[in-house]
């Protein structure tokens, strides 16, 4: 093959490539700030040491919801975050495509991707959500209306549990600004409390912006 050939050979599969594997849309959950914004709001958050796992207990966040018509919370994410996914009459994905941002891979059965909370429903309950009453829990498990909620890969997701960014970060070292945008936001709207090496971990993400 000539060098001609083998250039007009690369610049094919690049082409071919970047149709054919960046297709797949960005899962973008709604409403996530600017870094200037995220910055701003960090510093409004009230720094303070985790609280006790007493008494917590996934039931206290009752999700998936029902979102409209047959859809749940999982159900809507999925077909919010995915490419041209296709549901049956019980709006369960039967077929799609799923770009998880955590670690750049891309999905197509529904059953190898998680519905994440940016901020764990356990990590939520020790920063001040054992207070709240069960209709606001599971508004927040539930949240579609801010970046609390995102499809990923399923084992990235389980690799997380409920840690925060001071000891669990994306895979991708290019999401950061955007996770911890997402994470402060949430924070933010919510009125959770962080601890000191979470605060010190999210404005390292933020500097990367």
């Amino acid at each position: 093959m000539s060098k001609v050939n083998r250039t007009i050979g690369v610049l094919v599969a690049t082409a071919a490539l970047t149709i054919g594997f960046v297709s797949p849309a960005l899962a973008t959950p709604p409403n996530i700030p600017s870094a200037a914004t995220a910055k701003s709001e960090l510093a409004g958050l009230t720094v303070a040491a985790e609280g006790s796992m007493t008494g917590y207990s996934r039931d206290l966040f009752p999700h998936w919801i029902t979102q409209s018509g047959s859809c749940n919370t999982r159900e809507a994410v999925l077909k919010r975050d995915g490419t041209n996914v296709v549901t049956d009459s019980s709006c369960a994905a039967t077929s799609g495509r799923w770009f998880s941002p955590y670690d750049g891979a891309t999905w197509t059965a529904a059953s190898d991707v998680d519905i994440d909370h940016i901020v764990p429903l356990a990590q939520a309950w020790r920063s001040g959500a054992n207070t709240w009453t069960t209709p606001q829990r599971q508004a927040f498990a539930n949240d579609m209306s801010g970046p609390q909620l995102i499809a990923v890969t399923d084992n990235v997701n389980q690799s997380k549990g409920d840690q925060d960014p001071g000891t669990w970060k994306p895979p991708l070292t290019s999401y950061y600004c955007t996770y911890a945008k997402m994470w402060v936001h949430t924070k933010y709207r919510y009125n959770l409390k962080t601890d000191s090496a979470e605060k010190a971990a999210l404005t390292s993400m933020l500097s990367t912006c």
